[in-house]
């Protein structure tokens, strides 16, 4: 698994590293089932705490995306994986309006947000078979 964090970004490391294992299951990379390395394994590679570690596997366990085991290990989630709520559709909409307001305030025109929003999405999925 290739995960690259930015130590200098003002993005937390753990969003980082949350952020680039959803992608990887998104896009395909990661696929149901596939075994992730261990917190410990992880933060090593990686040279971050392993609470960090922990903290990300954490998230993505909770939003569904991730089996840990303490003794057998981290999965993909290999029963599916979870589908469009109201709760999801509020957060994606917080997150969006976000992103658009730094986009407005900069001059933005909607249609090239629009665009840029597409080719972002067909970016991460164009290697997922079938979409």
């Amino acid at each position: 698994m290739f995960i690259e964090l930015d130590l200098q970004s003002e993005t937390p490391i753990y969003t980082q590293l949350v952020d680039q294992i959803v992608e990887g299951i998104a896009s395909g990379a990661l696929q149901p089932g596939d075994p992730l390395p261990s917190i410990r394994s992880l933060a090593e590679d990686l040279g971050i705490n392993l609470h960090t570690v922990n903290k990300a596997y954490n998230l993505l366990k909770q939003e569904g995306l991730l089996q840990v085991h303490r003794k057998t290990g981290v999965i993909v989630q290999p029963g599916g994986m979870p589908v469009v709520t109201e709760a999801f559709e509020e957060k994606l909409r917080r997150q969006l309006r976000s992103l658009a307001a730094a986009a407005a305030v900069r001059g933005m025109a909607e249609e090239v947000f629009a665009q840029e929003s597409k080719s972002v999405y067909r970016d991460i999925i164009k290697n997922r078979g079938g979409e």
